[in-house]
């Protein structure tokens, strides 16, 4: 098992305080579409149910702590290009990942399950953007709206399933089989083939070391899968890259595709 090595960090910044902290030579931050997160999309109708005007864009860095591990939640996060790993720490450091959230998802379901805190800790595995509301809100809206209610528990129902699967897969499956899941699942929450993360995070991720990760993404790269450099993976042979995953990636999916096009039926 892998130690802990991101450190605690300050909440996401506001779009309008990223853009005057960037250089003059970076891009410009710009405003995400809540529709591009796909949670929101599915509850739809964000006007009629109050959250529009409550959902703040935010940017997250590579490495922000959304949550902490037994802190209070103060907000609920939906990424839009962003993509966050939730990270189960033991006493001595030790560390791994239960699940991923990006596009498809929320970070804050413990505020809607009558609890304010979580063991887990909320880490930005690659940067992007996407919303916060604050915990009050959030709240509010689980309990006013069936929309919005029906689609948050049908997503919670996914998510338990994809760390069920993701304990089953740490146990009986190699690091490259797993690398290959973690690629896969991180590819569906993006809108390119490119993954911008450390060596680092991958290893504190997957629970393994960081030499374990290095093997086997050198293995993906020399069969043309993907494209290994530091700090960035492309993706170059997807089908190829799910031929040599576990059963896990096709489970994990096939449950997000089953229960969410439930959230827009009567």
């Amino acid at each position: 098992m892998c130690k802990l090595l991101v450190p605690p960090r300050a909440d996401p910044l506001p779009i309008e305080h990223a853009k005057r902290k960037r250089s003059r030579h970076s891009t410009p931050a710009t405003a995400p579409d809540p529709m591009h997160n796909r949670l929101l999309a599915f509850i739809g109708a964000l006007d009629d149910v109050g959250w529009r005007s409550r959902l703040e864009p935010v940017v997250m860095p590579l490495g922000q702590v959304l949550q902490e591990s037994g802190i209070a939640l103060t907000h609920a996060y939906f990424p839009t290009s962003a993509i966050v790993s939730l990270l189960y720490l033991t006493d001595n450091g030790d560390c791994g990942s239960i699940a991923v959230i990006g596009n498809e998802g929320v970070v804050g379901i413990p505020l809607i399950m009558g609890g304010s805190s979580t063991p887990s800790r909320a880490v930005v595995q690659n940067a992007g953007e996407g919303f916060r509301m604050s915990a009050a809100a959030f709240r509010e809206g689980f309990a006013k709206s069936e929309p919005i209610r029906r689609t948050l528990l049908l997503y919670t129902q996914a998510l338990i399933a994809q760390v069920a699967q993701t304990a089953v897969c740490n146990r009986h499956h190699t690091i490259p089989q797993q690398l290959c899941r973690w690629l896969l699942l991180s590819l569906d929450r993006l809108r390119s083939n490119e993954i911008v993360v450390t060596q680092e995070l991958v290893a504190q991720t997957l629970g393994v070391r960081r030499e374990g990760v290095t093997q086997a993404a050198l293995t993906l790269q020399r069969a043309g899968l993907i494209s290994y450099r530091r700090g960035r993976i492309i993706v170059l042979d997807r089908a190829q890259l799910q031929a040599r995953s576990c059963e896990c990636y096709a489970a994990v999916r096939t449950e997000y595709e089953r229960l969410l096009p439930l959230a827009g039926r009567s």
